[in-house]
């Protein structure tokens, strides 16, 4: 994990700088920075709107009793994309813009739970388990009422 940190705050960076300085070379210098900027922009009005809506199914699945493990998820993967958006450059916005499109990031989400959360075994039960539950429990044992033995 750490190499992967280390190797993504290195090459972030010099991929930023690679495609700032390209498509400056094309476009210029000052619609290079507008581009930029208005990505950004564009990106915290979706982002806002995007937010919105999955708080509403937030509050639509806790109103049926579920619980929201999708959307909570969702709504942090907004926040990453969103500090995307915010990252000056054209990669991190494409990424940013990506996390954007609902199927997509429904997806990633599927994926991550089913690499990370079912994998390690923490998520994951048998059917032989399910089947137990849904069983009625019995507990035997005995029992006697105290202040029915007056000879104490």
């Amino acid at each position: 994990m750490f190499r992967i940190l280390l190797i993504s705050f290195l090459l972030i960076p010099l991929i930023e700088i690679y495609l700032l300085i390209k498509v400056g070379s094309l476009i210029g210098a000052i619609p290079t920075v507008a581009l930029v900027v208005f990505t950004a922009v564009l990106g915290a009005l979706i982002i806002r709107f995007q937010g919105f809506t999955v708080m509403n199914r937030v509050r639509l699945t806790l109103a049926r009793g579920e619980v929201p493990a999708i959307e909570m998820l969702e709504g942090a993967v907004l926040l990453i994309a969103g500090a995307m958006l915010l990252t000056p450059g054209f990669f991190t916005d494409s990424l940013g813009f990506l996390c954007l499109i609902p199927s997509l990031r429904q997806r990633l989400i599927v994926w991550f739970i089913r690499r990370h959360v079912v994998a390690s075994g923490t998520y994951s039960r048998t059917s032989q388990e399910n089947e137990r539950d849904h069983r009625p429990r019995i507990i035997e044992g005995e029992s006697r009422r105290v202040d029915d033995h007056n000879d104490r």
